[in-house]
């Protein structure tokens, strides 16, 4: 590679002095006739490709890892051109947390669309909500436990900023719900934390071994039905003094 040439992941698409000066902006308003749905279209478009790479991104880090992932590998999951992947996020770092920004965000909004922090709810109530949303977001996206375990590991370069970004938060999020279900006994007595993991661990298990489940069992945990079959397991193991009195 010669001096001026850069690295796949380095490409650098900034427009040079000389276009960005002679760049006029764009004024809606001395748009040809059409011209704003042209422009509300070449927007959805960047949408799209930007949330295309991201789900490419996804299936290639949790397949590969971090250092085995390629541009180019992404770009033929989303049947994009590489080039596109480097335009939008400048370097696989960036393209790693972006991805790890945009599947947390998604979490988060699925929490907060039905059971928002500040309404009030019984811990216990809110507990559900949460960890069967999660288990709707793990088998639409069975991918995302092995991104997590590919760098939810002490020695990963990313481990830290993982941690302080996104899973700390969410487990202070959880935990003291957890607390309070805990001290109402809604749930078994115990560390918090190891309960809350314990949590996690179960409703992670569709969407990690979902292959695994369908070859021995012949049911595949996408279907709604199973799904629903695996969420009464759930409710009956830790949340069966509720289902009880419910049910007396």
């Amino acid at each position: 590679m010669s001096e001026t040439e850069k690295p796949e992941d380095e490409v650098d698409f900034a427009p040079t002095a000389r276009a960005r000066k002679s760049r006029k902006p764009l004024r809606v308003e001395d748009s040809p006739p059409g011209g704003r749905s042209l422009h509300r279209r070449e927007q959805q478009r960047s949408v799209d490709t930007r949330l295309a790479i991201l789900e490419a991104s996804l299936a290639e880090f949790a397949e590969k890892g971090f250092e085995g992932a390629s541009t180019r590998s992404i770009g033929e999951r989303a049947d994009l051109h590489y080039t596109l992947i480097t335009y939008h996020f400048r370097n696989k770092d960036l393209l790693w947390r972006a991805t790890a920004e945009h599947f947390f965000s998604e979490i988060t909004a699925m929490w907060d669309a039905d059971a928002p922090e500040e309404v009030p709810a019984e811990p216990i109530d809110r507990i559900r909500h949460e960890f069967r949303a999660l288990l709707q977001f793990e088998l639409k996206h069975p991918a995302f436990h092995h991104f997590m375990v590919r760098e939810s590991r002490e020695g990963s370069p990313r481990f830290t900023w993982l941690m302080e970004t996104f899973l700390a938060p969410v487990m202070r999020r959880v935990t003291p719900q957890i607390e309070a279900a805990q001290a109402q006994g809604e749930l078994p007595p115990g560390n918090p934390v190891l309960l809350y993991y314990l949590l996690v661990g179960i409703i992670s298990v569709p969407g990690s071994l979902g292959a695994e489940i369908q070859y021995n069992s012949g049911v595949s945990p996408s279907d709604p039905e199973v799904t629903d079959a695996y969420w009464t397991l759930v409710e009956q193991l830790i949340f069966k003094r509720r289902l009880y009195d419910r049910s007396a």
